[in-house]
């Protein structure tokens, strides 16, 4: 799978566990639990170590293939200049978290498929292998914990083809029936048509689900939920397709100096509604101080305690004229709260990403509302 959004809560249960190639590799903590109840499942079925660590094997030798997907999506897209953040480790597969998604239809295609001609190939050369050997056994002998590893492996491959090509959204079929919709209509409409196709799949998907098998109910719900964030993130994109930042940054606004102590911070906090202080040294953000980071601050050293000790310094700036998507991505991927807004190396504002949602919500009322008294879509 391929996301062009950003796991940002999912990062906070990350963990890196190697870089290759540029792009860092993250396990969820999930991942671990999978981990844990694979080898508890085959010690209750076997009670043998071995078996435990022949299922764990299977499990890893799996979850390559699904690096090995993802690295497929993310060198396609670096061929047309699109980098990829990292790729995270999920129970339920991997996503390559790309900076964005090709512009060109055609070139989206092109990386949606890439991941799945990674297990297909990896398919082919499992079965090739297998069957120059000799040791190829039928279909209906194999199952997910018994049989050839590697025929096991190829199977897999294969149904992790299947899966990622079904059209709904996250998976790559989505995207590809997203791109072709493209090809006859304007972006934001084709992916509601294809996040509502991908959807009508969910509710097939839950309703095998009740009379068959529970686990495709939670199947389901991952792609309904997947298909309803692809569909709110092109809208957001579409909304801020023609903003700058200066449309959505706070030019009203409480800051802190650095040698202030953290009361002057319970002052402003009580005074109103503000949360988040830049604090600013002759006219410059130096850094931010957190609500988080004031109560810290607060519980270790009380309220003399200087701002310059908690405050994050990992300061950002935006220039008054910068495309606002493109800082909304920033802002999801800096790990700083705001960015200072400048105009000519001037500081003129702040912004955060709830000034941005602020803004996507009152153009999609008003996009709503000319629809309405036009008679018109909102598209």
């Amino acid at each position: 799978m391929s996301l062009d959004g950003v796991q940002t809560e999912n990062m906070k249960w990350s963990w890196k566990i190697f870089r290759l190639m540029g792009i860092d590799i993250y396990v969820h903590v999930t991942f671990f639990i999978l981990i844990v109840w694979i080898g508890l499942s085959y010690w209750q079925t076997e009670e043998s170590l071995i078996a435990v660590m022949s299922g764990i094997g299977f499990i890893l030798a799996l979850f390559t293939c699904v690096v090995l997907h993802e690295y497929g999506h993310a060198l396609t897209a670096r061929r047309y200049g699109i980098s990829t953040r990292y790729i995270t480790l999920l129970p339920i597969g991997g996503v390559a978290s790309l900076e964005r998604m090709p512009d060109d239809p055609k070139q989206e295609i092109i990386v949606a498929l890439a991941g799945p001609a990674v297990n297909l190939v990896i398919a082919l050369g499992l079965w090739l292998w297998l069957s120059l050997s000799g040791t190829l056994v039928a279909i209906d002998e194999l199952s997910l914990t018994s049989g050839p590893f590697l025929e096991r492996l190829m199977v897999v491959n294969i149904m992790i083809t299947v899966f990622n090509m079904l059209p709904a959204f996250p998976m790559d079929g989505g995207r590809v029936l997203r791109a072709v919709l493209a090809m006859r209509m304007n972006y934001v409409q084709a992916t509601r048509t294809a996040a509502s196709v991908g959807q009508g799949l969910a509710l097939w998907l839950g309703f095998l689900g009740l009379l068959y098998n529970p686990f495709l109910i939670f199947i389901a719900l991952f792609v309904w939920i997947g298909a309803a964030a692809e569909a709110g993130s092109e809208q957001i994109k579409s909304t801020l397709a023609e903003s700058t930042v200066g449309r959505a940054m706070l030019t009203d606004f409480q800051y802190l100096s650095p040698e202030a102590p953290l009361s002057r911070a319970i002052e402003l906090t009580l005074a109103g509604s503000q949360k988040d202080f830049p604090v600013l040294s002759e006219g410059v953000m130096v850094g931010v101080l957190s609500q988080v980071d004031l109560l810290k601050g607060l519980q270790s050293r009380g309220e003399r305690a200087r701002v310059d000790e908690y405050m994050q310094d990992n300061v950002q700036s935006a220039d008054i004229h910068e495309p606002l998507k493109e800082v909304l991505v920033r802002l999801q991927t800096c790990k700083c709260l705001l960015l200072s807004v400048t105009e000519e190396n001037r500081l003129v504002g702040i912004v955060n990403i709830e000034n941005i949602m602020e803004l996507v919500r009152i153009q999609t009322a008003l996009q709503e509302g000319r629809g309405f008294f036009t008679g018109k879509s909102a598209d």
